[in-house]
C-alpha cells in the first residue's frame, strides 16, 4: 500500500508522521487490497475553534475510492476519528461487494467536485477515467463516495450516464439522447 501525507496550513513533525504511519498501516489488516492510501491534514481557520483540525483519509481499493473526513480540536483525535470512519466504510464496502464483485466494472470516480464562484467562472477542470458499469454499481460508488450524484458509462446502453440522489430519498437516472 502506498501512503501519502499532505499537510496544509501546519508544520509535519517527526511523532505527526510516524504516527499517522502506524495507524494507516492497519488498515490493510482490514482490507489486504488497499492500492493508495492518502491523507490530507489541516489547520483551518474557523469561527468554531472545536472544528479548526481536519483530516480527510482517502483509499483507492481496485478502482473504488472510499472517503472519510474528520474534525476536531486535536489533530491527533481527527486522526483516530476519520480511521474510525474509514473502518466502517471499508465494513459497509466489503459487506456490498462479497455477493456480487465484478472487478472489470469497478469505476475510478469524479474525486471532488467543483465550487461556482460567483462570477460565474470554470474554476476547476477534473478529468477522470469512467468504466462501463450498471446503474445499481454506480449508485452503490456514490453511496460509498458520499456524493449526491455520480458520473458513470451505462455498460448496458454504451452511454453516458448521472444517477442522483432525489430528496424524498429515492434515486433518479438521467440518460441523455443525442
Amino acid at each position: 500500500m502506498n501512503v501519502s501525507i499532505f499537510t496544509r496550513n501546519m508544520e509535519m513533525t517527526p511523532h505527526l508522521s510516524r504516527y499517522v504511519d502506524q495507524k494507516i498501516s492497519k488498515l490493510d489488516r482490514y482490507l489486504p487490497s488497499i492500492e493508495e492510501a492518502r491523507i490530507d491534514l489541516a489547520v483551518e481557520n474557523t469561527r468554531n475553534t472545536a472544528h479548526s483540525q481536519v483530516a480527510q483519509l482517502t483509499v483507492r481499493v481496485r478502482g473504488t475510492i472510499l472517503r472519510a473526513e474528520e474534525r476536531t480540536n486535536d489533530m491527533f483525535a481527527s486522526i483516530d476519528a476519520v480511521l474510525d470512519k474509514m473502518y466502517r466504510q471499508i465494513a459497509r464496502y466489503k459487506g456490498k461487494r462479497q455477493d456480487r464483485f465484478s472487478p472489470a466494472a469497478e469505476p475510478l470516480p469524479i474525486e471532488e467536485e467543483a465550487v461556482p464562484e460567483p462570477t460565474g467562472e470554470i474554476v476547476r477542470v477534473k478529468r477522470f477515467e469512467v468504466r462501463p458499469m450498471t446503474p445499481e454499481e454506480a449508485i452503490e460508488q456514490m453511496e460509498l463516495l458520499g456524493h449526491s450524484f455520480y458520473i458513470f458509462l451505462n455498460a448496458e446502453e454504451n452511454t453516458i450516464n448521472v444517477v442522483y440522489k432525489r430528496s424524498d430519498g429515492n434515486y433518479g437516472l438521467l440518460q441523455p439522447e443525442i
